[in-house]
């Protein structure tokens, strides 16, 4: 499966590798023009036990690949990741969604054929209805489901929590998407991790819990 990442933070950058691992074609995207350079030469924006390792071994094996440009990486993805950040806002606390809105505008443009369009930033429970919206509204014809897929990495053992979790959360209300995240998981199914499918805003409370 192709699979686009948007953000190469911390939880973009690890979640990207290990789908890479995994065995899909994983694209990653970033706006910072030096981070991806960076990137591209092996030099990691953080740190991260194994995971300079992860990376090189993936971008050898050809499955693992960065850049600036969306366009053509989301026409040909299954499913793309919004990955960016999600800082409070200043004087209130909230979560600013700028970021996440941002790249729902730029993702609908851009994909072609049915597409999963995943949350895998922290976001307030109702995000993926936003981002469902404003899909929607500049593309009436799109042929998409949004689904939440939180993370829960932890700084210092990210890959291991990827690759082994106690159970993978999938909010989805478009069951057309259960089949493309499934296989996504694939080889965490095979080895009897749990799948949880609940729908999108029970899995966007489960993260906040």
């Amino acid at each position: 499966m192709h699979v686009v990442m948007i953000g190469t933070g911390y939880v973009g950058l690890v979640s990207g590798a290990c789908f890479a691992d995994f065995g899909h074609q994983v694209t990653c995207i970033d706006k910072d023009a030096a981070k991806i350079e960076g990137l591209k030469a092996g030099r990691m924006p953080i740190y991260e036990p194994g995971l300079d390792t992860l990376v090189a071994r993936n971008v050898q094996a050809g499955r693992l690949a960065f850049t600036t440009e969306a366009a053509e990486a989301v026409r040909s993805a299954d499913a793309v990741f919004i990955a960016v950040g999600t800082p409070s806002r200043r004087g209130d606390g909230h979560a600013d969604l700028s970021y996440v809105h941002a790249a729902a505008a730029e993702i609908a443009d851009l994909i072609d054929g049915f597409t999963v369009v995943v949350t895998k930033s922290t976001v307030p429970v109702g995000t993926g209805d936003g981002i469902e919206a404003i899909i929607r509204e500049r593309r009436p014809d799109a042929e998409f489901a949004v689904v939440s897929n939180p993370e829960f990495l932890r700084e210092g053992a990210a890959i291991d929590d990827f690759k082994r979790p106690d159970r993978v959360v999938v909010g989805l209300n478009d069951e057309r998407a259960r089949p493309v995240m499934t296989e996504l998981y694939r080889p965490l199914f095979l080895n009897e991790t749990p799948i949880q499918f609940t729908d999108r805003r029970t899995s966007e409370l489960i993260k906040y819990a």
